[in-house]
């Protein structure tokens, strides 16, 4: 495995493999590693020739000082696990490297980003925009892989790829949980042994409210997870929102769309979890 730091030399690389006909695939990360970074490294293994992972936290998606200052950095140990899973080129590069002056571009990103996550971190989008792009002009690969968690993030770049004119392939891939439901997340080590207790009932309530949408209205469903939740110990929900899994609008009820999916996001004992849990998918329709 190769560990890189300059956009120049990770260029120079990718670009020899590519003259070489080999296929490039891109697992973008903010490090502090787990098995869901994991098993996108590992898909990627098995559809490319070449992977490349970039470890990055990337300041300009985040619009809270000290959640940027907290973010868990894990450099070695981050290392050591993407040797073991089979990543050919690592990029940790410094912020310096990536932003040698401020980015300053503001990209379209449509109603995609402005629900959810979007109306609650104005510019974490646009943030997140900015190093995808960047990452996606320095390796050019044929796929890149993202984790499904992050769902409201893979619609926003989808839409910047269309928008920029990428040619590409992003590949969702599914939620990682723990053995009690708890999705895989590098926030879930900033959880204290109380909190970390209650974390799973915000899967539980999830997968319940697939059982009480059966007989409820969408507004029903949606009021009765945060009521749920909110009745947890150390728990606030920021939102929930049922949605178009495509548009991320709003739905009124269950006949409005085949693609129908629920986004949460929880403060458990101060820590910002999020997750999501699909009522229709367009395979049952």
């Amino acid at each position: 495995m190769i560990v890189i730091s300059k956009v120049k030399e990770l260029e120079r690389t990718v670009d020899a493999l590519r003259a070489e006909g080999k296929s490039i695939g891109l697992v973008p990360t903010m490090g502090a590693l787990h098995e869901g970074h994991l098993s996108l490294v590992g898909r990627c293994r098995k559809e490319n020739d070449v992977v490349v992972v970039s470890v990055f936290v990337n300041p300009t998606q985040f619009n809270n000082k000290e959640d940027l200052r907290t973010y868990p950095r894990t450099e070695e140990a981050d290392k050591a696990l993407l040797d073991a899973a089979g990543c050919d080129i690592v990029f940790m590069p410094t912020v310096e490297e990536v932003y040698p002056e401020p980015d300053t571009r503001v990209f379209d990103l449509g109603a995609v980003a402005e629900v959810m996550e979007g109306a609650m971190r104005p510019g974490h989008f646009n943030g997140v925009a900015q190093i995808v792009s960047k990452l996606f002009m320095m390796v050019k690969p044929d796929r890149a892989y993202f984790g499904e968690k992050d769902f409201q993030q893979i619609a926003v770049i989808r839409q910047m790829v269309k928008a920029e004119g990428f040619k590409l392939q992003i590949v969702p891939c599914p939620i990682v949980r723990e053995a009690d439901g708890l999705a895989k997340s590098s926030r879930n080590v900033r959880l204290s042994a109380e909190a970390r207790a209650e974390a799973p009932k915000i899967y539980d309530t999830l997968r319940q409210s697939l059982d009480y949408a059966a007989t409820h209205t969408v507004a029903e469903t949606q009021q009765w997870v945060i009521d749920t939740i909110n009745s947890f110990p150390g728990m606030e929900v920021e939102y929930y929102q049922i949605v178009d899994g495509t548009s991320l609008m709003p739905v009124d009820n269950w006949e409005s769309s085949d693609y129908i999916v629920g986004c949460v996001t929880v403060y458990c004992g101060g820590v910002r979890l999020i997750d999501n849990i699909a009522y229709k998918t367009p395979t049952q329709c």
